[in-house]
């Protein structure tokens, strides 16, 4: 099934409560070289903030939705500039802590002829000391989703609690929906434990986003998008994407597909937080499945477009055009640029 639209559906397709997100999880001061070369002969450096679920809360404020970033930073400049960077969009972050003992975490970016390969220093950061004390609270309490990451719980003991308490308690019993991207970042995982405990966690989850080939390294190199489903029967939404290809959204209503748009690729990271914030909003806003999913991929064509995690969504009315094409048009015509 691809695209479908019912124009007299027989049920309410289910849809997390409307209400403010918060997304819990680390952000990191970040070194690129600029112009863009493999970083053991670049001559000058940009500096940037990079973080999955912060990049998931600019996103979801670029849509309109009230969000706020729930992390830990350094007493240090780069903890101050990271903060600045995710409120700039709207986000709030006044609820983020500062740790006068632990440094903001940093990451590297290496462009390469295969790809961009991150190197991470994050071991010890204000944001590992993070845990399940953080869920007691605001604005946490007051949430109506929640939005965490299969990342959280790889930097340390403590973020593993704090993600297992959060998805503890029956769906029906949380205060708030979970979503959960399952981010696999293998540089974290070096114990071996990332299939099984990201299964576990994301079968627990309400909503949950994995890309197709991740899912392929954790669980099977030949699983398709309905194994993957049959893998994690547990969320009310299962999004798998396929990359360049299409994203496939698995509901009550019945697994939908809306092929990927095309875009012109400067890097790819921030791609997939893009593409869950856009979905997200289009949940939120009781969107039909396949219009989340555009949603989805007209905001990750945003982050393909720049060499940052963060770039321009297309103007509200070009948004809303996309939205109004035809499933053929859709699949033939979508070009997704961003705002000049």
């Amino acid at each position: 099934m691809t695209d479908d639209r019912p124009t007299a559906p027989t049920t309410t397709p289910w849809r997390p409560a409307p209400g403010p997100v918060v997304c819990v999880g680390e952000t990191m001061a970040a070194l690129a070289p600029e112009p863009s070369s493999p970083l053991a002969t670049a001559a000058q450096l940009r500096l940037s903030v990079a973080g999955a679920e912060s990049n998931v809360a600019m996103y979801l404020a670029d849509h309109g939705i009230e969000v706020a970033w729930l992390s830990a930073l350094g007493d240090d400049p780069m903890g101050r500039r990271v903060r600045a960077a995710v409120a700039a969009p709207g986000v709030d972050v006044s609820y983020v802590r500062t740790d006068p003992h632990r440094p903001t975490g940093l990451l590297l970016k290496d462009p390469g002829p295969a790809g961009t390969r991150v190197h991470y220093y994050r071991r010890g950061s204000a944001a590992s000391a993070l845990g399940p004390d953080l869920l007691d609270g605001p604005p946490v309490a007051t949430a109506s989703l929640l939005h965490l990451t299969g990342i959280t719980p790889a930097l340390s003991e403590s973020c593993r609690r704090l993600v297992t308490r959060a998805l503890t308690a029956d769906p029906g019993a949380r205060p708030y929906t979970v979503s959960f991207d399952v981010n696999h970042r293998a540089a974290l995982w070096p114990d071996g434990t990332a299939p099984e405990v990201l299964r576990e966690l994301a079968d627990r989850a309400d909503i949950v986003l994995v890309g197709l080939d991740e899912a392929q390294a954790l669980w099977g190199t030949h699983l398709t998008e309905r194994d993957v489903r049959a893998l994690l029967p547990g969320p009310r939404v299962l999004v798998v994407k396929d990359g360049a290809n299409a994203a496939t959204a698995f509901t009550d209503e019945g697994p939908v597909t809306v092929p990927t748009p095309r875009a012109t690729v400067v890097e790819a990271v921030g791609a997939g937080d893009a593409f869950a914030a856009g979905f997200l909003a289009g949940l939120l806003r009781a969107a039909t499945t396949a219009d989340a999913l555009r949603l989805g991929h007209i905001t990750a064509a945003s982050a393909l477009q720049v060499t940052g995690d963060h770039g321009p969504l297309p103007d509200p009315p070009e948004v809303e055009a996309l939205l109004a094409l035809s499933p053929r048009e859709w699949a033939e015509r979508a070009v997704v640029a961003p705002s000049a």
